[in-house]
């Protein structure tokens, strides 16, 4: 088993592991059920002090038991539990792979690698907080990150995934307009018991979101996105547009994207992203911020050292706009671009007006008429599943669903609704449900997420400088430091070469025309950038999960 060096255990606070369902169960490997002997007793499983497990018998005879391989298909065939990656055990997806891929390719595949800006902050943060003097730009990492891709690694493509984002939100919007027209169609008919692809519509970007509500709540599926995030929206951009432009089949491309969750993996690993007519997936590896950290460092190379393509106009292989900013959060902008496409197409002015629910982790947006007062949006951010959940049953109780059934409800995805007289809302406009929730399982939202670099071991948990331990590197650093989350997030839409260039979370800010031109003629050439979920069953019974 081939696992990552960067692949351990973190302190999470916020984040659910592996539940005592998560087992494989043992396997003949005749496929014959052993005859037990009459009158014998059922043997027991030990754990010796190394972690080895044997099998012990009444007579006290013991057998030593290989341990079991759990695949990315083993992991999200269970409904058990939803993990956060870093504890599951993944053979197939890691910087290991990726270099052992490289080292034998011999040129037969075409070698892509795209990278997300959450990735880009955290590597330019962990740079800057060694020189506070000169912060670096997640454009200065792009370009020193392409040239080790290129020269070192042997990647003949590097981008970076906003333009696939660009793309996703574009989609995204389509969607939401679809789901507000079948809405408004719904309560002029008075129909209560239709539910499927109508609002409140939920992000679908985050894969611990969604196998979360595959495993736990099926009945919210229907109110999920069907769009593709951005990095599967990116390897359809690959294997599909790129690949028909440089005369290149999807199975003749290989794709590794750098993210800041190990969900990902899991996303990239979905059946629904696997072509089975040239036996490949969208993305064909998904490493981690620490990862891509990891293999800089073993292969010496200097992260700190500028490269002359810093300062270029214009990299010859570049084909994508690059580094393009969405206004609103740096876990998509999904529920921001929301509201601007409202506000810019509605007949008249709208004011905004945001609350905290609890903490910042937890917003809810408001959109209202600035004459009369009517509410026409509701929306929210919705970061970590503690937050998660309480959302969901929000939901639940707004739309007359019955939420908790889980999937050993074999509800199929379809929910159960509690029907509405004819003619009558659920919601009255004066206490209006929601209409769009950007939902993340990762608290402060994907700048923290579990795959991206730890903070030095000089920034403790509430921000404050401590003392310098000798470990260093942050080694032993916890996660969910908030101080170091505000870094990399003030990193994150600081853009250009300029030092002072940082952008504020929400400005008004309309993206550049090449890159939606470029987006709405990809849009239009028919590609697929949707995609489906199902409900997972349980075929344990008697056992629940807590969380």
């Amino acid at each position: 088993m081939a696992l990552s060096g960067a692949l351990t255990l973190t302190d999470l606070n916020d984040f659910i592991t592996p539940s005592q369902l998560c087992i494989k169960p043992v396997e003949t490997t005749n496929g014959m059920t052993p005859a037990k002997e009459a009158g014998s007793a059922v043997t027991e499983i030990r754990i010796d002090s190394s972690g080895s497990y044997y099998e012990v018998s009444p007579s006290q005879s013991q057998k030593k038991l290989e341990h079991a391989q759990i695949s990315l298909n083993d992991c999200l065939a269970c409904s058990g539990c939803i993990t956060s990656a870093e504890s599951v055990l993944i053979t197939l997806q890691s910087h290991i792979e990726v270099l052992s891929f490289l080292a034998s390719n011999e040129g037969k595949a075409l070698p892509v690698i795209s990278i997300a800006p959450q990735s880009l902050a955290s590597l330019a943060t962990s740079l800057s907080a060694s020189n506070a003097y000169t912060p670096i730009t997640p454009h200065q990492i792009l370009q020193r990150v392409r040239r080790f891709c290129k020269v070192v690694l042997g990647f003949k493509y590097v981008f970076d995934t906003t333009f696939a984002r660009h793309i996703s939100l574009k989609e995204h919007v389509k969607e939401f307009e679809e789901r507000r027209s079948r809405e408004a169609a719904k309560g002029n008919l008075g129909v209560g018991n239709q539910i499927e692809g109508h609002l409140p519509m939920l992000a679908s970007s985050c894969p611990g979101w969604i196998c979360y509500a595959e495993k736990a709540h099926p009945e919210i599926l229907p109110f999920i996105s069907r769009t593709k995030s951005p990095q599967q929206a990116m390897g359809t951009l690959v294997k599909r547009w790129l690949g028909e432009r440089w005369e290149r089949k999807p199975n003749e491309i290989y794709h590794v994207t750098v993210m800041p969750c190990y969900d990902k993996k899991l996303e990239a690993s979905r059946e629904d992203f696997f072509d089975n007519i040239y036996s490949t997936r969208d993305v064909d590896c998904v490493i981690t911020t620490g990862e891509l950290d990891l293999m800089m460092r073993d292969k010496g190379w200097d992260l700190s050292a500028s490269v002359e393509e810093e300062n270029m106009l214009e990299d010859e292989d570049v084909i994508f706009p690059e580094l393009l900013q969405h206004p609103g959060s740096s876990s998509g902008s999904y529920l921001q671009t929301i509201i601007d496409h409202i506000t810019q197409t509605w007949p008249t002015c709208l004011e905004l007006t945001t609350r905290t629910i609890r903490n910042t982790d937890f917003e809810e947006y408001t959109l209202q008429e600035a004459e009369g007062g009517n509410v026409i949006f509701r929306g929210a951010k919705c970061y970590g599943f503690k937050n998660l959940q309480n959302v969901v049953r929000k939901v639940g109780k707004e739309k007359g669903v019955r939420v908790g059934s889980g999937a050993a409800g074999k509800l199929s995805g379809r929910a159960v609704v509690r029907r509405e007289r004819k003619g009558v809302r659920s919601n009255s406009e004066g206490d209006r449900g929601y209409d769009y929730v950007e939902v993340m399982a990762c608290p402060g939202g994907c700048v923290n997420g579990g795959g991206q670099l730890k903070p030095p071991s000089d920034v403790d948990g509430e921000g404050h400088e401590s003392e310098r331990k000798e470990s260093g590197g942050g080694e032993q650093a916890k996660w969910g430091n908030r101080e170091w989350s505000r870094r990399v997030e003030e990193t994150y839409w600081r853009s250009g070469t300029r030092k002072d260039a940082y952008r504020p979370p929400i400005p008004p800010m309309t993206p550049p025309s090449e890159a939606d031109i470029l987006a709405l003629a990809i849009l239009g050439q028919g590609l697929n950038f949707r995609t489906n979920y199902r409900a997972v069953e349980s075929d344990v019974i008697g056992l629940a999960v807590k969380w």
